[in-house]
């Protein structure tokens, strides 16, 4: 046999086994390089992905022009009204347009975009999206101060701020609403304040969306921004407790119905989620039937009912169950997020019962599984599991999609219960890819969905569990760990209530959503959207009927009799609620089934939608040279915790498919080589 017989090749044995190593190592580099892993640091890769921000030489031009955030919460009963105000100033000597990619709740719904200039008020306008870009488009061309909101994701937005003059301060401020729903009579608010950054798969629906080419600051460094938080509690009842676990916080009151949040001093945290959970005096559920009847004799009317479920006791006997755990150990999952992953794993597995059975997938570019197929509970088995998970570093790419295609092709005895565990930070691009997947093949199983970072992609965790009919968890912390896979254990063997119906008594409804009640899980009420009819009858209600661990259960909501100042929202939750569910139907059925029935929502309601946005003009021209003008993206900070490697280098780890395919290629080469070699007796 003769290797590598070429003019070039040396003749002698030594020779030939070092050229031979040789010519391994750069077909391990070549494979390397073409590798799917490493696909995206191609020069046109890195034009559409997150950057870090490099400093500019050009002084006349302010390259931070987001100068302040300031929320304002209001929350009145069960719903929340938040005012965000970003100050944009330009301190430098050329005009700009800003652009800022920012964050969102994942059910807020965004009604309403007005914009500061001076003395002047500009109130924007809901437009269709293109439109909306077209109207804006031509005002920064005639020199118009213009803004433009946008939505990429149901929880990720883009403010455009066009013909900032020297010297100019321009405060934008949006509105939006949504309902606290509590869980275990814990009420939880959150305001998300950095979007993390997305791996943009070569291959998702996603590839060519420009807003995932962001800036951002390298970890650890502060943002310049300021930002400020104050939330206003307003209760029927007495609030009985107040905690953030994620900020130092001051409060006032606290003792009454009435209560203030603010930030400690010198309390800055914009790289995190801001969460406030408070619990009411006598722990019970504000549940209750909210109606608000619309201005005229032809305006639509609206409710909103909650009804507490039964509290969750565990079932006499478990069905056997089959755990798959589907883990990121991508880069940005490096550090503390992966860290908290294996804290969250070590309980979930640890306390696995030796009916069950499991087994563990680790993804990132690459994935792969603990065993072919489910292996039984044993401690023996556990260990193992839980000592492969502690010897994971963080590196590569995050293809979820074809992780969960491997997880979907499982095979399933069909009388096991199979409950699939995706713990990931969601730092991804294809949410709408892994929707329809988790929808169309996962239907033999629960799909739980666990967050983990400061500042995780709610949107795609909320979704994943939607879709599963499971639920979503966020672990921002190692040490919330325990007690969230307890919860997860608690919903998993015994379901709160099933077979649920609801039934309005005195009321004439239509336009109810959810179409259809899921199963109740983990101690959330059973909410109930709708339009409805006429006047209500005395004792109007809702009657919801279900299956309890202890049999039949039946539980009411009545109309309430004290006034609430937030009953107009209601339109607005109503409809962002049907647009969620649309939106859902969407990514089941691929491409842009329901954007005329979204449109329409969006134009009718004056709501922020994946198909209309906002846009406000000044109809004074203030930019006697608008092409002079330049574009400024505005950076992001890094995520609290999050390491530099979630932009796209890489540690050593567990190498990707085509690592391992190099290596072997380069073990199999030197191997016949050196075989040869010693044949020739050399």
């Amino acid at each position: 046999m003769r290797i590598f017989e070429t003019p070039l090749a040396p003749q002698s044995g030594l020779g030939r086994v070092i050229f031979a190593v040789l010519v391994a190592v750069l077909a391990t580099a070549a494979l390397l390089a073409w590798s799917p892993a490493n696909a995206d640091d191609s020069e046109a890769r890195k034009a559409e992905s997150p950057y870090f921000q490099v400093a500019s030489s050009d002084a006349s031009v302010d390259r931070l022009p987001l100068k302040a955030t300031k929320v304002d919460v209001r929350i009145a009963g069960v719903i929340a009204d938040v005012t965000v105000t970003q100050h944009y100033r330009n301190e430098g000597q050329r005009a700009i347009e800003a652009r800022y990619v920012f964050p969102g709740s994942t059910s807020s719904a965004v009604y309403a975009l007005n914009v500061r200039l001076g003395e002047r008020l500009l109130v924007a306008k809901i437009r269709e999206k293109q439109q909306a870009r077209i109207e804006y488009e031509t005002a920064k061309q005639e020199g118009k101060t213009t803004a433009l909101l946008e939505q990429h994701r149901p929880n990720v937005f883009e403010m455009n701020v066009a013909n900032i003059l020297p010297g100019d301060d321009v405060a934008v401020e949006l509105r939006y609403t949504e309902l606290l729903t509590p869980r275990d009579a814990v009420y939880g608010f959150v305001f998300p304040t950095v979007v993390g950054p997305r791996y943009n798969s070569p291959q998702g629906a996603a590839v060519a969306e420009k807003w995932i080419s962001t800036p951002y600051l390298k970890a650890g460094a502060a943002s310049e921004t300021a930002f400020e938080i104050k939330v206003t509690l307003d209760t029927p009842v007495p609030v009985k407790e107040i905690a953030s676990r994620s900020h130092a916080i001051e409060i006032e009151g606290g003792d009454g119905n009435h209560a203030t949040v603010t930030l400690k001093a010198g309390v800055a945290g914009n790289d995190r989620d801001f969460l406030l959970d408070y619990r009411l005096a006598g722990d019970k559920v504000e549940a209750g039937l909210m109606l608000f009847r619309g201005p005229g004799d032809g305006g639509e009317n609206f409710f909103l009912a909650l009804v507490e479920p039964p509290k969750s006791i565990p079932a006499a006997q478990i069905s056997p169950r089959d755990y798959i755990f589907v883990v990121d150990i991508s880069g940005s999952m490096h550090g503390y997020p992966l860290e908290t992953s294996k804290a969250l794993l070590d309980k979930l597995i640890g306390s696995l019962r030796p009916s069950d059975t499991f087994n563990v997938m680790l993804f990132s570019g690459s994935n792969r599984m603990l065993a072919p197929a489910s292996v039984p509970a044993t401690r023996a088995n556990i260990d193992r599991a839980l000592q492969t998970i502690r010897e994971m570093g963080g590196s590569g790419s995050t293809e979820i999609v074809p992780a969960l295609r491997r997880i979907a092709a499982l095979p399933k005895a069909p009388d096991v219960s199979r409950s699939v565990i995706v713990v990931t930070d969601g730092y991804v691009t294809v949410e709408s890819e892994v929707f329809q997947l988790v929808r169309r093949n996962l239907g033999q199983a629960n799909v739980f969905a666990f967050g983990i970072g400061s500042s995780v992609n709610r949107h795609l965790i909320e979704g994943i569990a939607r879709a599963g009919q499971g639920e979503a968890f966020i672990v921002t912390r190692p040490e919330e760990a325990a007690a969230q896979a307890e919860r997860l254990r608690r919903m998993i063997e015994s379901p709160v209530l099933t077979q649920v119906k609801a039934q309005f008594v005195g009321l004439d409804t239509y336009d109810t959503l959810p179409a259809q009640l899921p199963d109740v899980l983990g101690g959330r009420p059973v909410v109930v959207y709708g339009k409805f009819r006429g006047v209500p009858e005395a004792g109007a209600r809702l009657v919801v009927e279900g299956r309890s661990a202890e049999g039949a259960w039946r539980g009411e909501a009545v109309v309430e009799s004290r006034d609430n100042s937030s009953s107009p929202a209601l339109r607005h939750l109503w409809a962002r609620q049907r647009i969620a569910m649309l939106s859902d139907q969407e990514a089941l059925e691929g491409g842009n089934a329901q954007k005329e029935a979204i449109t329409a929502l969006g134009l009718q309601y004056s709501l922020l939608t994946q198909y209309t946005s906002f846009i406000a003009v000044d109809q004074v021209v203030r930019n006697p040279n608008p092409a002079l003008s330049t574009t400024v993206k505005q950076p992001s900070p890094m995520p609290a915790g999050v390491s530099n490697l979630a932009i796209g280098a890489e540690v050593p780890s567990t190498p990707e498919a085509g690592g391992w395919i190099a290596l072997l290629l380069t073990l199999a080469i030197v191997g016949v080589a050196v075989a040869a070699v010693r044949r020739r007796g050399c």
